[in-house]
Formats: C-alpha cells, sequence, structure tokens
C-alpha cells in the first residue's frame, strides 16, 4: 500500500478522454504512479527518459485538481527552459484542459501584446512560461502581479535537469520564493526530468523553502524492460558517416546528433550530396528556419534531420526509427536523453548507432558506452555560490516592489540558499549605486539604470550565460572550442601553443565579450597526443577513457573496424596508460602526468601548486615544469584550491558587474573546482613511462 490513499483517482473526465479520445488502453507506468502524490499535493520528481509521458504524469491528477478542488483563476504554472517545447506542448495541453472546459495559454517572449491583454484580463487555470518571462511579469508595470498571481496553486517545472546545473536554475528557485510570497497558499512543486544520479537531492533543491514543511516524492518509471540496441562503429571521417547514414537506413526516419554547429552543417551538407532528404537543427540558426526543418522533419518519411544538442529536450518531432550519434556526447545522461527518442511507436526498439570520426572520439564513445552499461548516470550539482544571481534578484525584486529594506529580503526568498552571501553583496550594490539608500528604504539607482536599464530592464531579466566556452577560429574556419579553463597566461599573449584538434595553434587575439579565440597553427611545436576538445569532462568520463584504452570493451556491439581501430588506440597509448598508476612522461622541456582526471581536477590541484609549476592541463594531461617535484604532490593541500580564472572572463559571467571584480573571479572559479577529483590525483602512484626506463612511486 503506498503512502498515499490508494484510491485517489483521475477525474471521470480525464478518465473518459484518455480512453476515449485519446484511444489508450491503459496511462504509461510513470502516469499511473504519478497519480496519487500529485493529487495529495506532494512536491514530485517525475522521471523518465525522453517522451516516456512525464507531462501527462503531472498535468492529468493536476487537472483533476483543479475540477475535483474547484480552482479558479490563474492556478498552474508550467515552466520550461525552452520556448520551442512551450510552442511544442501548447495544442496539446489545450486539448487536454478542454475535455474540461478549461484553458491554457502561452506567455513567452515571442507572443504578442493582443494575446497577453487577453491573458490579463481573462486569465487561463495553466499559464506557459519560461522563468524568465515568469520574472518580467513580476516586474512589469502592465502587470498586477499581487492580483495576477495570488490564486497560483502549483508550479509545473519541465526538463528540471536542464534547469539544475546551470545558473537559470538558482534564478527559477529564487523567483518561485518570490511567487510563493504573493500567493495566498503553498504552492506545490512538481518536477519533471529524464534519468538522475541524484534525484532526491536535486527535488530538495527545487522544493526551497517547502523543504521545511511539505514532503517530497520522487517518482520513477524506471528502464525499459527491453534492452536497447545500440551499436558502436569507427567510419574515419564526416563524409564516410554520411555515406553510411544515406545507405544503411534508406527509407527510415533518421536523427543525427552532432556535437558542434559546424560538424552538423558538414554533415547535412554531405548528405544532401548524396541525394538524402536532410534538415537541419542547431542554435546559430533562426527560429523560424528551425521550426520549419523540424515541421517538416515530423512530417516526413525516409528523410535525416541533424542536430546540435538543440533537438535533445522533449520537442516532439514524431516517431523516430533510427537515433544516429555522431562521435560521442559528453555524458550519459545526455546519451539517454537522446537514446529516448526511440522506441516510441508499440513494437519498436529504443536504439543507437555511434559513428565515430576519429580514434579519440571512438575511445571517448567507448568510454561512454562502458559507463552506460554500469549503469553510471552523473550526479547534477547546482553551480555553487550563485552570487551574481544574488544581485540580480536583489535589484530585479526592488524594481518589482519599487522600494525593498533589508529586513524584507529574507521575507521575500524564505532563507533560500540563492541569498547566502546576499549581506556583502547589498553592500556593495548600495556602495556602488546600483541601489539608493532613503532611510530604510532601498530604490534602483542610476547605475543599474545605466547597466541593467535598456529595453525596460530587459538585460537584467534576460537569459544566463551558462558555460564560459570559447570558439577557436582560423580566419573564418571554426576549429573547435576551449573551455575559459584552458587559458592560461602563456597562452592567451601567444607564447604557447594551445592543443586542439591534434595540432598547435597560437593565440593571435580573444574576444572575450564574443568568446571567439583566434589562431594560427604553430608548425614548430609537436602535435599533442589527445586529438579532442579542451572542454572540461567529469572525473568518471575520463577514468572511463582510461580504461578502455587499458582493455575494457563496451557492452554494445561493435563493427570489426571499431575493434580495430580500438585495438590501435590501445598500442598507441599503450606506455601512457597503467592501472591504478599515474603515467610521469619526461619530454623535452617538460613532464605530462597523464593522469586522466579531467580539466576541472587538473585545473584545481594546480591551483594549489606555484604559479608556474604547471604549464597547461587537458582532460587527460598536467604538463608540468621538467624541474618540478612530483612527489610534492601527495603533500598538497586542496581544501580551498579555486582554479584561476582570468579577469577578463568574468565579462561570461552574467551580471558580473554587479559584483565585485575579486568576488566575480572566485564565484566563476569555485564553479570549476573539482577537490575530490584533485585528491584522487594526489592518493594514486606514479611511474615513469619507458622512455626513461626508469619507475617512481
Amino acid at each position: 500500500m503506498s503512502e498515499y490513499q490508494a484510491s485517489q483517482q483521475l477525474s471521470p473526465g480525464i478518465e473518459y478522454h484518455v480512453v476515449n479520445t485519446l484511444g489508450w488502453r491503459d496511462l504509461r507506468p510513470l502516469q499511473q504512479a504519478a497519480i496519487a502524490p500529485v493529487l495529495a499535493g506532494a512536491d514530485c520528481l517525475l522521471i523518465a527518459p525522453t517522451a516516456g509521458g512525464k507531462t501527462e504524469a503531472a498535468i492529468f491528477p493536476m487537472l483533476s485538481r483543479i475540477v475535483e478542488e474547484d480552482w479558479s483563476g490563474l492556478s498552474v504554472i508550467y515552466v520550461a527552459p525552452l520556448k520551442a517545447l512551450l510552442n511544442n506542448l501548447l495544442p496539446r495541453l489545450e486539448q487536454y484542459a478542454s475535455w474540461l472546459g478549461r484553458r491554457v495559454a502561452l506567455w513567452h517572449g515571442d507572443v504578442g501584446d493582443s494575446a497577453r491583454r487577453r491573458i490579463l484580463s481573462e486569465p487561463p487555470e495553466i499559464l506557459l512560461t519560461t522563468p524568465e518571462s515568469l520574472e518580467a511579469m513580476l516586474v512589469s508595470r502592465r502587470v498586477d502581479h499581487r492580483l495576477f498571481f495570488q490564486g497560483v496553486r502549483a508550479v509545473i517545472a519541465d526538463e528540471i535537469h536542464a534547469f539544475a546545473g546551470g545558473d537559470r536554475g538558482w534564478h527559477l528557485v529564487a523567483v518561485l520564493e518570490r511567487l510563493q510570497h504573493i500567493a495566498s497558499v503553498p504552492i506545490q512543486r512538481v518536477g519533471l526530468s529524464a534519468t538522475l544520479g541524484n534525484p532526491e537531492s536535486i527535488l530538495q533543491w527545487f522544493q526551497g523553502s517547502n523543504v521545511r514543511s511539505r514532503r517530497g516524492k520522487v517518482v520513477s518509471a524506471g528502464d525499459s524492460p527491453i534492452e536497447p540496441a545500440i551499436a558502436l562503429d569507427y567510419v574515419g571521417s564526416v563524409e564516410n558517416a554520411a555515406t553510411i547514414i544515406a545507405s544503411l537506413h534508406a527509407g527510415e526516419k533518421r536523427l543525427v546528433f552532432c556535437e558542434s554547429r559546424s560538424s552538423a552543417e558538414e554533415l547535412a551538407f554531405a548528405l544532401r550530396q548524396r541525394g538524402t532528404t536532410t534538415f537541419v537543427s542547431h542554435s546559430s540558426l533562426s527560429l523560424d528556419q528551425r521550426r520549419q526543418s523540424e515541421q517538416a522533419f515530423a512530417e516526413a518519411q525516409n528523410c535525416v534531420i541533424v542536430s546540435t544538442s538543440t533537438l535533445e529536450l522533449g520537442i516532439d518531432i514524431g516517431d523516430l526509427d533510427r537515433m544516429i550519434q555522431l562521435d560521442s556526447p559528453r555524458t550519459v545522461a545526455s546519451f539517454l536523453q537522446r537514446l529516448g527518442r526511440t522506441g516510441r511507436r508499440p513494437g519498436s526498439t529504443r536504439n543507437a548507432l555511434f559513428l565515430a570520426t576519429d580514434p579519440a572520439t571512438l575511445v571517448r564513445a567507448a568510454g561512454l558506452l562502458s559507463l552506460w552499461g554500469r549503469g553510471f548516470v552523473e550526479e547534477i550539482e547546482p553551480p555553487p555560490h550563485p552570487r551574481h544571481i544574488t544581485a540580480q534578484q536583489l535589484l530585479a525584486l526592488a524594481l518589482q516592489e519599487k522600494r525593498i529594506t533589508r529586513a524584507s529580503i529574507n521575507t521575500w526568498f524564505s532563507g533560500s540558499a540563492v541569498m547566502e552571501d546576499a549581506e556583502a553583496i547589498l553592500d556593495y550594490l548600495v556602495e556602488q549605486q546600483f541601489l539608493v539608500a532613503d532611510g530604510d528604504w532601498l530604490f534602483i539607482g542610476p547605475r543599474a539604470e545605466q547597466v541593467f536599464g535598456g529595453r525596460h530592464f530587459m538585460d537584467l531579466l534576460s537569459t544566463f550565460v551558462t558555460e564560459l566556452d570559447f570558439a577557436v577560429k582560423e580566419g573564418s574556419k571554426e576549429i573547435g572550442s576551449v573551455s575559459a579553463l584552458s587559458l592560461s597566461t602563456e597562452v592567451k599573449q601567444g607564447s604557447r601553443p594551445l592543443l586542439l584538434a591534434g595540432r598547435s595553434w597560437l593565440v593571435s587575439d580573444i574576444s572575450w565579450d564574443r568568446r571567439v579565440i583566434h589562431v594560427a597553427e604553430d608548425k614548430s611545436k609537436g602535435k599533442t597526443r589527445w586529438a579532442s576538445e579542451s572542454m572540461p569532462e567529469s572525473f568518471e568520463m575520463v577514468r572511463a577513457r582510461r580504461d578502455v584504452l587499458l582493455g575494457t570493451d563496451p557492452p554494445v556491439e561493435m563493427s570489426q573496424r571499431a575493434m580495430k581501430a580500438l585495438s590501435e588506440a590501445r598500442e598507441h597509448w599503450a606506455m601512457l596508460v597503467a592501472r591504478e598508476r599515474l603515467v610521469v612522461e619526461r619530454r623535452e622541456n617538460d613532464m605530462a602526468l597523464w593522469s586522466f582526471a579531467g580539466l576541472r581536477a587538473h585545473e584545481t590541484l594546480a591551483a594549489a601548486l606555484p604559479k608556474d609549476a604547471v604549464h597547461s592541463t587537458t582532460n587527460e594531461a598536467m604538463y608540468f615544469d621538467s624541474e618540478f617535484d612530483l612527489s610534492s604532490l601527495r603533500e598538497t593541500d586542496v581544501t580551498d584550491a579555486v582554479p584561476r580564472i582570468s579577469p577578463e572572463a568574468v565579462e561570461g559571467l552574467k551580471f558580473s558587474e554587479a559584483l565585485p571584480l575579486e568576488l566575480a573571479v572566485e564565484t566563476l572559479g569555485e564553479r570549476f573546482a573539482d577537490r575530490p577529483g584533485a585528491i584522487a590525483i594526489q592518493n594514486e602512484r606514479l611511474i615513469v613511462s619507458s622512455t626513461t626506463g626508469a619507475a617512481q612511486s
């Protein structure tokens, strides 16, 4: 017997239409399991793969509550990270609500004034919006926010995992606390998510102040009882991948994920040259262009859509026959999202085909699939110390209420972790005249008007920069991308090469605001041994690659080409990997420590060492001065180590202008830190590669 009443059921109207209008014989497991806790008013985290029926699992019992408890006016707010996802959901939710004589409306940046006026004059029971648009309504002079939001009873947050890993998650939970302060009753919070490694902690984070008074419930559908069909192939180039995709699954609908916009465009062009009907979706295309591609793909057969992660979230693009991955995503969670795109039709099976275009991405894919085979899924951790969001929320609240007091801040945010450093940040905002004081009252000041006041303070309410990655270009050609962590002083000054795509590059210019690095190839320098993008990867992902190089095979079907290329990669790396040891490679001008711990762990350890000890780092290695005593690593204290971040990089931290520079730099560094990974390096023994013939413990 559940802790909730087993007799709780959906309203008769919902049950009737599920059977007679939708033609469903039964609800999916998650939808059935979610009924009782959602009807009981519990905060919930509903977990299922992409297209696993999460939206209905939340909406059906919520509509039942609206009817059975006679809610009126705006009662449920449904937030999602993408406007396209909300647009896609609208007709579906409108149909469900109409069964019960209720209404759904949409409000985001693309919705016109006339539609907004209708919503304000006749509020729907359910409103679809983004967190940014929700906050814009709170601060708008045209919206009586107390009247409009006072009847809100529940908030549903779709794709909560996409929020939780970045600043938009902190923004969302802070805005929900402000909304709770306005509402007349406690607001139920329901999150929808793909598979997570730490669902309980994410639910508690999402609950915010509700943790103190409301029970929470993680509801999971579990994995499909049918094993997915997954294969790994080595094709050697994008051109070869296009040939395979065009010929191997002709007549089927195929979704191909790429890890960069440039590879997506290159693959799409190659497919069209081979006569394959191909559509493209990525963030550099116009919204209209993406919509046309996605709609055409949903309606077509015998075609391919090539996408970056833009189609990873739950936008409906119809039934798929195949999911194909060019090279490899960087997380198991991302792979599971993409895998969940297939197997939706009765009798079909979830499937994925990995096509690796070079040895490095073959090893990465094999490592990822090995982790997946062990049941590993990454834990999602909200970024630590979101001080810039604290500053933004204080300014937004002052804009919303016209004036605030210090004493009222805790009342509005109910002790939210977002406000952990509020006192110090508030002092700075007043000192710099972002806020001005009149007695106990604080008002928006001239500096806030100057920095954020354009377009009715839209810059204060806009989407956040969540990753400080830089595009690397030789002329107009994009080579790849690197993390801000890769940009040591020597790299930035052009005196030390940047290692990327298997080649060495000297930096000629860095555009910090556009996040573009211009380079020229440095042919006099040796090539790096790992042809990968210098973007941070988790400790687990990089160690899984090392395991593959040491002989671990992923539990999937591998082609003969893949097995041969993997064997060659293992032979190539044989001198630089060892079991339960870290290999030290003594080179002409430096030492490489092949620790395979990830860029964040390497930079965290480097920050605790003398400034010139470490020349550079990648996900796989740390490059030390040749005279550095590696035996000192074990005694180095990394307890408070924070990766060194260039002050210029702070330009990519949204709202950093409202923080002291040193605090903004520290905030940015803290979110790159991996102290457990750094400690793991310290605790492992070292051996010197056979290039010197000696061993060292």
